[in-house]
């Protein structure tokens, strides 16, 4: 673990060097392109190895986070699910089919990958909301797919609402200039923009029968409780409208889609790489492309004039990817279109309340029907800083 850990450290620091030179060439490009109307094939060749660059040191880092993961799943007995701990946590009350009240469970976001989880007044320990099984010498199933929350800034608040700056324009009028004239302004605008804090949960019922059935609550809760969070909170991040109690979520706020240049015989793939261009000449390089499973099916599914895969590997086992970029696959992307942007830099999830589990026995009719009604929440507010950095289009064109 300890030279795992020392090899993802080396990789952290060569990312951070590698997303710096990919911002420096980015802001290069862009000058050029906004001086000269175009830019020398030896910069375009820079850039694209960059990219290329950041795409593979990013997978070969979640790749090694994972095993990270896995071996510390493994090798500590003591990591426990939230159903664990809730079950865990209801036994220190003689918690059964004839408990009267309420139980009440706090979860660490922090938790999610290992780090301390509250329970009860105030008692610390190990655990992981998404639990692994590791039998030596055998290979466990993959890790989670990865989620829209996977791919943007983490962040806390103590607020109800964030304030933050939006940057809604910029026009780069970077010139030479010389000596003795003035110098030309460039046109960058913000907003003073606030997002807040909103509730995410959702109330199920158990019979009190399951109390008694210590396996069957453990998996209750973290079958619907966790699960049933995940899933509002990746529509949210990605489809939110921003009205109401929803969260304002990336597609709405995205660029439409708008290539530099069409492609000759254009393709799903080669959309994918113009809109990753698109990203870099508002500044920031992609970091992530989100579709929906079944575009993302067809794309690895693509082959070449000798039957061959493009793409997809059936024996393959690794984060899939697409231009060196992570591909998250999920249904709260609408089929037929596309997200990419610069995730790691121009959006952010601020948790104000961490997963929260409430089970009671004293619910509206609870009492007559024996039944016990368990209660999952969360609070987050979700800011997004550069609009521009996020491209969302059609994945086929017309």
């Amino acid at each position: 673990m300890a030279e795992l850990a020392e090899k993802i450290g080396e990789l952290g620091a060569s990312l951070a060097s590698i997303k710096e030179q990919v911002g420096n060439l980015a802001t290069d490009f862009t000058s050029k392109l906004a001086a000269n109307g175009e830019v020398s094939a030896e910069l375009k060749e820079k850039t694209d190895k960059a990219l290329s660059e950041l795409g593979d040191v990013t997978t070969r880092l979640s790749d090694m986070e994972k095993r990270a993961a896995r071996e510390r799943v493994g090798g500590d007995p003591d990591e426990k699910s939230l159903g664990d701990i809730v079950v865990e946590a209801a036994g220190a009350q003689s918690f059964d089919s004839s408990y009267r009240g309420m139980i009440k469970v706090k979860a660490d976001r922090a938790a999610i990958t290992s780090a301390n989880t509250t329970v009860g007044a105030g008692r610390s320990q190990g655990t992981s909301l998404v639990p692994g099984a590791r039998v030596p010498g055998i290979f466990g199933l993959p890790e989670r797919q990865l989620t829209i929350r996977d791919l943007v800034l983490p962040g806390q608040t103590a607020s109800s609402t964030i304030e933050y700056v939006k940057e809604t324009g910029f026009t780069n009028n970077a010139a030479p200039v010389a000596e003795t004239t003035a110098k030309p302004y460039s046109d960058l605008t913000f907003d003073m923009t606030s997002s807040p804090v909103r509730v995410l949960a959702h109330l199920f019922k158990a019979s009190r029968q399951i109390l008694d059935d210590v396996p069957a609550l453990r998996s209750y809760i973290d079958g619907r409780a966790r699960y049933g969070l995940r899933f509002v909170e990746e529509n949210q991040l990605l489809n939110g409208s921003g009205t109401g109690q929803n969260l304002h979520g990336l597609v709405p706020q995205a660029t439409a889609f708008n290539p530099a240049f069409a492609a000759e015989d254009e393709t799903a793939i080669d959309r994918l790489r113009l809109a990753v261009l698109q990203v870099v000449l508002a500044e920031y390089p992609a970091t992530a492309f989100v579709l929906n499973p079944i575009d993302w099916a067809k794309i690895e599914l693509t082959k070449d004039a000798g039957g061959n895969y493009i793409i997809g590997n059936p024996q393959g086992s690794l984060t899939p990817t697409l231009w060196n970029l992570p591909v998250v696959s999920t249904q709260a992307m609408a089929a037929g279109e596309f997200l990419t942007g610069a995730f790691s830099f121009a959006a952010q999830i601020f948790d104000r309340m961490d997963i929260e589990v409430l089970l009671s026995s004293e619910n509206v009719d609870d009492f007559e029907k024996n039944l016990f009604t368990i209660r999952a929440e969360e609070r987050l507010a979700f800011a997004v800083y550069r609009p521009e950095s996020f491209v969302t289009g059609d994945v086929e064109g017309a």
